[in-house]
């Protein structure tokens, strides 16, 4: 790979900056209506109960049905969100408007391959975290753009991580270091929430931490398929509009 043409962090941030920028309302519904307002819905309902004053390791203990309920959706509704925004990027990407219904009905038709190859990449980054952390950070950057793989050139759930390793080598510095300021970004928010929002109104703090954690979420997805593009065009001068044939 040329020592000119390589992944570039501030290439990534700025480009998934002007897609969020050209596609505002459409990430700001998809961002509401899949993981907002569930997750500020499902947290004043838990501090609201009086279940506060549990932790919440301890509510979901004495509580299990909750956890049989609520784990799935939460997957089944991130899986959704991120297919969603991946499908609106390169569509962006390629010159042309997204529109929501479009990307809904695309993230359905993906819904258990995505789930499948999120499920099983999470185990085996949860292992290696457990283990050594480092073989976790490792898979986690190995298997970064597996997701828009699987998306855009419709292959199994091991060949997309194969493929995303293959993708990433000689780039992974560069998404450790995308992957560590989205890190801090949430970090950050959540300790101001924490300390200024919720202490100030715990309704507000509640809606201004399912909105951060949203746009986050949007932003990341975002950035996943931009980094994916970026890739192609470094590695295989793969064009836009080449990268989009899969939606035509």
């Amino acid at each position: 790979m040329d020592q000119r043409d390589r992944l570039r962090i501030g290439r990534v941030f700025n480009e998934s900056f002007a897609v969020v920028a050209r596609n505002l309302l459409l990430c700001l519904g998809l961002g509401a209506a899949l993981h907002a307002l569930p997750r500020f819905a499902a947290w004043l309902w838990y501090v609201k109960s009086g279940a506060g004053l549990l932790s919440f390791q301890s509510f979901l203990t004495q509580h299990p049905f909750i956890s049989i309920l609520a784990v799935p959706l939460y997957l089944f509704l991130i899986a959704i969100l991120q297919t969603s925004v991946l499908r609106a990027t390169i569509v962006d990407l390629r010159g042309e408007r997204p529109g929501f219904s479009d990307c809904f009905g695309f993230a359905l038709a993906l819904l258990f391959p995505i789930l499948g190859l999120s499920l099983l990449a999470t185990i085996s980054v949860a292992i290696g975290l457990v283990l050594l952390i480092v073989p976790g950070i490792l898979l986690i950057l190995r298997w970064a753009v597996a997701m828009p793989v699987l998306v855009q050139e419709r292959r199994g759930i091991l060949d997309s991580m194969a493929r995303s390793r293959d993708l990433t080598k000689g780039s992974r510095w560069t998404l450790l270091g995308v992957w560590l300021i989205l890190a801090a970004a949430g970090v950050l928010a959540g300790l101001m929430i924490g300390r200024v929002a919720i202490p100030l109104n715990l309704t507000f703090g509640l809606l201004a931490d399912a909105t951060v954690r949203s746009a986050l979420l949007v932003f990341s997805s975002v950035a996943t398929a931009v980094s994916y593009a970026e890739l192609r065009r470094i590695k295989e001068g793969t064009s836009v509009d080449e990268l989009a044939e899969i939606f035509s």
